[in-house]
């Protein structure tokens, strides 16, 4: 039996559980309980994240302290989980005193090592809401790629780190003011020291996927031959600030993302402290495997700060850390003005648990990759995988043996329930390896073997003849068995599902070793309902509401992936991915362009060319410029003459075989029929400049 101790990255305290947040948990989950049929001790903390300023300032908005807040949104993220079917062995919060406990003693192991420095730092202040910013609350351009509108700490784009105060062209998401940059004293950790640790254990120790060993190597660690150093690590946050206060550091407290991870910990603390268990044997036990769950955004936290904390304080590292992608609603990010950024509590008033828990678990894969939840999807595999296949199974069989219970032996079945309980254990290897997808594909072929069986016996026939009865036993005992194979495969995605086939057969579902020996003999309950069909509407009625209630909070109509709030429209990054920003011009670059407004007085086919139009503009006062303006496929003639556009006035004539083009006409769009030439608003004058 494996010791295992296994942890989901802790929900932040600010609002409520969605469904790109059940990728994580309802993943970790999964795991857990497969763990645990399989005779495992295997325990899953978790806890709430519950400091910082983001709850400072919510709280204040809602009129309470900061302890009063987070116990609020602790009793809402687990009523969600619980109703998700996600269980924990202990769900806590960062706000405990075992938390303050472990965060002291490792921090005094940290300080012992020689690893913290303090300095003075240059930190950007919100003038308006007259808070220092945490990362998360500042926004601006990459200093290193040029990305836009990337957080505080990290870019989306490139992966780079740095300080806020780094930032070009910042921005504070609390008021929209420019921060101002004050002198704050700080503690740091020289993580650099661990720079042979971390190169080692990230690179060999095999608790990392693959790809997530290389993007460490290409973002943070560099060659061993020519190594990047890593850079100090920021630790500590001035007043004011929702936290602990370090104690050999008056006034300034740790940072949100120090003692956050310690949470892991502090709830195991927690359960070790009631069930009589030894903390030790659980942190400090080559006997007991840790992995961690987590998504891709928070990579480096979680292999190179804290696997550096774990090691200079003497507790054991993860033997796994098992890194996902996030989830895309219709291959899209999702939004709130479409309705597909849904909370949890508004899945549950609609649809069923288990069909999201099998939708997940149908996509999921050991690697990075984002999984996509397409609507139709949804729909057709749950319909067609759970209750086509699976339910069907038990619904077809086991109203016609509920007067004479299961046969006493098991009949012959041509190999059917031999062969899926030798499936087993290529099943469970995939469950062990978090290939979920692929355990999913197998099941399902077991299934598609199975109804067959049912459809060519024809129990409903059987049942007709008196003469058929001891037949029409064997039948559905065969049915019946095989159905509780799948049950038993499937009970770590759907629990509920388990529990119902447990009580239809009077052998609750508690071990996997239940799918290898065939249930005989026993009674049979009356067959009630285990999944309906996934109804059009509902999924429809869901989204809507998740507009309306988005509508009726005042909350910002923002996409997932940025804190801020963004406009109305939710417009894509397609066009920008596919066109990057140019490089950055100044402003004197910008105003050795003319851009100026013209009226379209002539435009003609230019016959001998493919693309071209022939347009003359006016500038006012007697003035023209003759353009060839490559619109041909988007527009007629016709529909320009007398219309406004900008052009560019000051463009060096080009002589071309048609003649010669004196100016540019501004337009967008990637060419040939989808051109859309700009014109200005109302009111605007030929021959006025454009700035």
């Amino acid at each position: 039996m494996r010791r295992i101790l296994v942890t989901a990255a802790l929900p932040y305290a600010n609002g409520p559980i969605h469904i790109g947040h059940l990728v994580e948990y309802l993943q970790t989950d999964i795991w857990v309980r497969f763990q645990k049929l399989r005779g495992n001790d295997c325990r899953y903390f978790c806890a709430d994240d519950t400091h910082g300023t983001a709850i400072m300032i919510s709280a204040k908005k809602a009129g309470v302290s900061e302890e009063e807040f987070i116990a609020g949104v602790n009793a809402e993220h687990q009523r969600d989980f619980a109703d998700f079917h996600i269980e924990f062995d202990n769900y806590g919060s960062t706000h405990s005193d075992e938390n303050r406990e472990l965060c002291g003693e490792i921090w005094k192991s940290i300080r012992a090592a020689g690893l913290v420095k303090e300095d003075e730092i240059e930190q950007l202040f919100d003038p308006e809401a007259g808070t220092f910013l945490a990362d998360r609350f500042v926004r601006g351009t990459c200093p290193k790629c040029g990305a836009p509108d990337q957080p505080g700490d990290n870019c989306s784009k490139c992966g780079t780190t740095y300080t806020p105060a780094e930032l070009v062209d910042s921005r504070s998401t609390l008021s929209g003011a420019t921060p101002e940059v004050r002198k704050a004293q700080h503690e740091f950790i020289e993580l650099e020291q661990l720079h042979g640790f971390l190169d080692e254990w990230t690179q060999t120790s095999g608790a990392l996927q693959p790809e997530v060993t290389n993007y460490l190597r290409g973002h943070f660690l560099g060659e061993p031959e020519n190594p990047e150093p890593l850079r100090d690590w920021d630790i500590s946050r001035p007043a004011p600030y929702f936290g602990f206060e370090i104690p050999d550091s008056p006034s300034n407290y740790w940072y949100v993302w120090f003692d956050a991870p310690i949470g892991y910990m502090a709830s195991t603390k927690q359960w070790c402290d009631r069930n009589g268990e030894s903390f030790d044997d659980w942190w400090k036990s080559d006997g007991c495997e840790i992995h961690h769950f987590i998504g891709k955004d928070i990579t480096y936290f979680h292999t190179l700060f804290w696997p550096g904390m774990l090691k200079t304080a003497g507790f054991s590292l993860p033997t796994k850390v098992h890194i996902h992608g996030f989830l895309t609603v219709d291959g899209e990010k999702m939004s709130k003005s479409k309705g597909t950024f849904v909370a949890a509590r508004t899945y549950l008033k609609h649809l069923d648990p288990s069909y999201l828990r099998y939708f997940y678990a149908s996509k999921l894969s050991s690697k990075v990759d984002d999984i996509d939840l397409s609507i139709d999807e949804f729909i057709a595999k749950v319909n067609t995988d759970l209750v086509g296949k699976v339910v069907n199974l038990a619904s077809r069989a086991a109203k016609f043996v509920q007067q004479t219970g299961l046969s006493k032996k098991y009949p012959d079945d041509g190999g059917l329930f031999q062969a899926a309980a030798t499936a087993g254990d290529e099943i469970a290897q995939a469950y062990e390896e978090c290939e979920y997808s692929k355990a999913m594909r197998l099941i399902m072929q077991l299934a598609d073997q199975a109804n067959p069986y049912v459809e060519d016996a024809k129990p409903w026939e059987l049942r007709k003849d008196e003469s058929q009865a001891d037949r029409l036993q064997d039948v559905c005992t065969v049915a019946l068995n095989l159905f509780r194979q799948l049950a038993v495969y499937l009970a770590p995605v759907l629990p509920k599902l388990a529990e119902q086939a447990g009580e239809l057969l009077n052998d609750p579902i508690t071990s996997w070793n239940q799918s290898q020996t065939p249930l005989v003999g026993t009674p049979v309950n009356k067959f009630k309902h285990m999944l309906q069909r996934v109804e059009e509407k509902k999924v429809h009625a869901m989204i809507e509401e998740s507009k309306e209630s988005v509508a009726d909070a005042g909350a910002p109509d923002d996409d997932v992936a940025s804190p801020e709030a963004a406009d109305k429209w939710d417009d894509p990054g397609t066009e920008l991915e596919s066109e990057p920003l140019a490089e950055e011009c100044t402003f004197d670059d910008f105003m050795r362009v003319d851009l100026r407004v013209a009226r379209v007085v002539e435009a003609e086919q230019v016959p001998e060319a493919r693309k071209l139009l022939k347009l003359k503009l006016s500038l006012g006062g007697g003035v023209y410029k003759q353009v060839f303006a490559g619109i041909k496929a988007a527009y007629e003639p016709e529909q320009l003459i007398g219309r406004m556009v900008v052009c560019v006035a000051n463009l060096a004539p080009r002589k071309m075989k048609f003649g010669v083009s004196e100016g540019m006409v501004v337009a967008s769009g990637p060419g040939g029929e989808e051109v859309f030439v700009l014109s200005p608003d109302e009111g605007a004058k030929v021959g006025q400049r454009v700035h």
